[in-house]
């Protein structure tokens, strides 16, 4: 309450134009949580809050712009080196070197979406909604969220326009290396499900399996890949506002909403995961790691070298399509997926039979 009553003097209690005291910060908050928290409209707020409709429409919107604005680079950064650490940590536990969590794709029905913009917002289901694209680890916190797609395009096409892979293409993402079955590989990647492209980012599941190795594979990867289905589960269970069609008539108004609620739900994520706890936290000093994370490279001046610009359509950059180019390698996406099935079979799934 103080750092938003700091960043928009809106929400400060103040005196009206004949000298009365008008709402104090609390009931303005309040409002603003009780449309995220319970999808409630405004005038069904109005006579919790005492307030008027246009005020609560207001306090929303001024109070979704303030979380984004003060904290979106705490609880929307990109991993640290000691949360990457962490991630791989868990993944090395879970039987997958090298990955940092899962990615996939929401939509959010927009009930008022604008009569001409109906055909392009308009999903499969008949339904008019918005995309989120969003990466997850298993405890459910949003490492990346992008949310502006039209509902009538597919998760293709949102990574088409998904920045989930800039750093990676500009050469300046931590360089991850780790071995599987006596292979090593570079480049960390993530759990996806079957639609997504055989690049070098992407771990994908077996849909025809024949043999129990690869039935054993198929099923931790996907039982694995469901953390990002439970972090959806969990988003719209927190914040009713997003789990019911969408009522506000502006598409940025959407989008801030969609962001002040993911802020909110790393901010309890945060809050109630226990990461002091060693087994979760610190490495195993007596377990040798097989994942290493080098950070990115230095200039002459001994500082971190600044991002390149990252060039599309007509514009080239050498290096940058050759990383382009190498990130696409289905080759290596299926090497390692085989990799993948004798390290899963040699420590879990032959135990299991």
């Amino acid at each position: 309450m103080h750092d938003i009553c700091n960043y928009d003097t809106y929400f400060i209690q103040k005196h009206d134009a004949i000298g009365v005291l008008g709402l104090i910060p609390k009931q303005k908050l309040t409002a603003a949580l009780q449309m995220l928290a319970y999808g409630a409209s405004a005038e069904q707020v109005d006579e919790i809050a005492r307030m008027g409709k246009s005020t609560i429409l207001e306090c929303l919107v001024r109070f979704c712009d303030a979380v984004e604005n003060l904290y979106t680079r705490e609880y929307l950064r990109k991993p640290t080196p000691r949360d990457l650490q962490r991630l791989l940590k868990k993944g090395e536990d879970r039987g997958f070197p090298g990955m940092i969590g899962s990615i996939d794709c929401m939509h959010w029905q927009w009930k008022n979406c604008p009569t001409a913009w109906q055909g392009e917002y308009g999903n499969r289901k008949g339904q008019k909604s918005i995309i989120l694209e969003a990466v997850a680890s298993f405890d459910t916190w949003v490492w990346h969220a992008f949310f502006e797609v039209a509902g009538s395009q597919n998760d293709l096409n949102v990574l088409g326009q998904s920045p989930v892979f800039d750093e990676v293409l500009r050469g300046h993402s931590p360089q991850v290396t780790y071995q599987i079955n006596n292979t090593v590989y570079s480049g960390a990647y993530y759990l996806a499900d079957g639609i997504y492209p055989r690049w070098t980012t992407f771990v994908k599941t077996i849909s025809n399996p024949q043999s129990e190795k690869e039935r054993s594979f198929a099923s931790f990867q996907e039982g694995y890949r469901k953390d990002m289905e439970r972090c959806f589960g969990i988003l719209q269970a927190r914040w009713a506002i997003i789990r019911g069609a969408a009522r506000m008539l502006d598409e940025e108004v959407l989008r801030s909403i969609m962001m002040t609620c993911i802020i909110l739900h790393n901010m309890i994520v945060e809050d109630e995961y226990d990461y002091d706890a060693p087994e979760v936290f610190e490495p195993d000093p007596m377990n040798t790691t097989l994942t290493r994370i080098y950070e990115r490279p230095m200039g002459p001046n001994g500082l971190p070298m600044e991002p390149e610009p990252l060039l599309r359509d007509s514009q080239f950059n050498n290096p940058m399509i050759d990383r382009y180019q190498e990130m696409q390698s289905s080759y290596v996406h299926e090497r390692r997926q085989v990799d993948l099935i004798e390290h899963l079979w040699e420590r879990k799934g032959n135990h299991n039979g």
